[in-house]
């Protein structure tokens, strides 16, 4: 069964803002201060509402060394064991290496655009803007919802084979970090009930994945070396 095509980008936005107690934007495209209070409200990042709108990125959002993604689901492992203390040391470290200098990067294909204007090619790349591929999408989201699915089948929400449901759209929003009620407004897909949002640890694995999104494949892989190690003292 096929997955339904999206609306344009001026009902879909439409759909976030009703969802989220705002009225629609005035005006197609909308302005950017519009779109900074549906982040702020919605908690998708600014990027994920320019795909929304159907606006361009900004130059540098396709900066992405493909490989490190792989690297990403094990730093979350690590991470989600830490106590609290020892979380912050790893932001802390992250927010280090973010500041760096960038070292020369073997940069890799940048993620294909979205597949067939769906749902599921929508939510996909928003996921391949924190540089997930499919294997990475299905490893993290088991690790922050339990939801648990086969690359393959991402690669077929993808390309619009596999419809969304309640479970799904729960998993995508533990990975994206927002409240499932928000996909659900978006998407049309009834949310799961109940609804308890995210815990703080989960939030916190979404933070990790997003702030890690342009780091290279060695910095990704020494960071959750070192969040393995934190977990062992």
């Amino acid at each position: 069964m096929t997955s339904p095509t999206c609306p344009s980008p001026d009902v879909l936005l439409a759909r976030l803002a009703r969802g989220l107690g705002l009225a629609p934007p005035p005006a197609h495209p909308p302005g950017e201060e519009y779109l900074h209070e549906l982040s702020r409200r919605s908690g998708l990042r600014d990027h994920d509402l320019l795909l929304i709108a159907g606006l361009p990125l900004p130059q540098g959002a396709l900066d992405l060394e493909g490989t490190a993604g792989i690297w990403v689901p094990s730093l979350v492992q690590h991470a989600l064991s830490l106590s609290p203390a020892d979380r912050r040391r790893l932001r802390e470290r992250v927010r280090a290496t973010a500041g760096q200098p960038r070292p020369a990067r073997s940069l890799e294909r940048p993620p294909a655009a979205p597949g067939p204007a769906g749902f599921g090619s929508l939510l996909v790349y928003m996921l391949a803007l924190r540089n997930l591929g499919p294997s990475a999408v299905a490893s993290t989201m088991y690790l922050v919802s339990d939801v648990c699915r086969a690359a393959s089948t991402i690669r077929r929400i993808r390309d619009g084979v596999t419809e969304l449901d309640a479970e799904l759209l729960r998993g995508f929003a533990a990975v994206l970090g927002v409240p499932v009620s928000v996909l659900a407004a978006l998407t049309g897909v009834s949310a799961p009930a109940p609804d308890d949002g995210l815990s703080p640890d989960v939030a916190e694995a979404a933070e990790l994945v997003w702030e890690v999104r342009h780091f290279t494949e060695p910095e990704v892989r020494e960071l959750a070396d070192w969040a393995e190690e934190l977990g062992r003292g």
